[in-house]
């Protein structure tokens, strides 16, 4: 029996990520969100019809080539096709990178380079953090990026082959760029954020329930991380965030949240998930352990998971 086409593919593209990492230059992700704010500058109105036309067509379109592409290749080409786009979509080796180094900066008292290392993580203004609060953010981060540069699109690639990993990518970095609410975004991005947080709501439980399982691996308790995330997950903003940051939270026995973050000219003033210490730069470390624990458990989930898929569909 051959193996699964995309099954294998999302092993060889999660290899590849591990290896190369996101390139510097010419990113595919980076070029959609190139061709998405030139489209904006036709499309943008004040207006949620709008930022749904405008959300609706990019990722209408992205999908729809993808799924045509993948109905004409035989098996060997979607395999093929189905490692490309994953080793482009995900962003875990870098996500880990970056934070790694963040908190190293941290450490050495450059706070002005980890500021700016920040803005690879977030779109929060970092002028006004220090290291206290940095290392706060940087966990935050890897915690929420577990679940949207990670787990969804293995899972959404497990479903819908290659189709699903370009779904997820294109409607996660739309909304990046416009489901913020800020002044402008408020009513055009809203369609977009909708759309993040409707295709995030399985992956950011499965991540959580990692999270949970996996806790020891970081010396924390299965049992803590799971309380706090029924405890305190619902006070978040972010339906999705809101579980993964606080089972992270369980896990490192650390307190996240709980002070306000600034996005352009927003404040966003959050409750406290969890009752632990503050985080340390070594606890940044501990996230990012924890994190590419689960990103394991999550490729094996999806390789049973698209294998089952490919087998129903033949």
């Amino acid at each position: 029996m051959t193996a699964p086409p995309v099954a294998f593919g999302l092993v060889l593209g999660s290899a590849a990520d591990v290896l190369l990492a996101d390139p510097a230059r010419f990113h595919p992700v980076a070029g959609f969100g190139r061709a998405a704010a030139a489209a904006e500058r036709v499309t943008y109105r004040d207006h949620e019809v709008a930022g749904a036309i405008h959300v609706a067509a990019l990722v209408a379109t992205a999908v729809a080539v993808t799924a045509d592409l993948q109905r004409r290749l035989p098996p060997s080409g979607r395999l093929a096709l189905t490692a490309a786009v994953t080793a482009t979509a995900l962003g875990g080796t870098s996500l880990h990178r970056v934070a790694e180094d963040l908190v190293d900066r941290v450490e050495a008292g450059d706070l002005d380079g980890a500021r700016d290392r920040l803005s690879w993580l977030c779109a929060r203004d970092p002028a006004d953090l220090d290291a206290g609060e940095l290392c706060r953010a940087t966990l935050e981060s890897v915690a929420e990026n577990t679940s949207d540069a990670v787990v969804g699109t293995l899972v959404w690639g497990a479903l819908l082959g290659p189709a699903g990993v370009i779904l997820h990518r294109t409607a996660n970095t739309l909304d990046a760029m416009v489901g913020y609410r800020t002044t402008r975004y408020r009513r055009f991005g809203w369609a977009g954020a909708r759309l993040d947080d409707l295709l995030g709501l399985v992956p950011a439980r499965l991540t959580a329930l990692l999270t949970v399982a996996l806790a020891p691996v970081v010396g924390g308790r299965p049992r803590t991380a799971l309380a706090t995330w029924r405890r305190d997950a619902a006070g978040h903003p972010s339906p999705n965030a809101g579980p993964v940051e606080a089972a992270t939270a369980g896990a490192l026995g650390v307190r996240l949240g709980g002070s306000a973050n600034r996005y352009g000219d927003v404040v966003d003033r959050r409750p406290a998930l969890g009752h632990g210490r503050s985080p340390s730069p070594d606890d940044v470390r501990a996230a990012v352990r924890l994190s590419r624990s689960v990103c394991l458990a999550a490729l094996a989930i999806a390789v049973v998971l698209a294998a089952q898929v490919e087998r129903g569909r033949r």
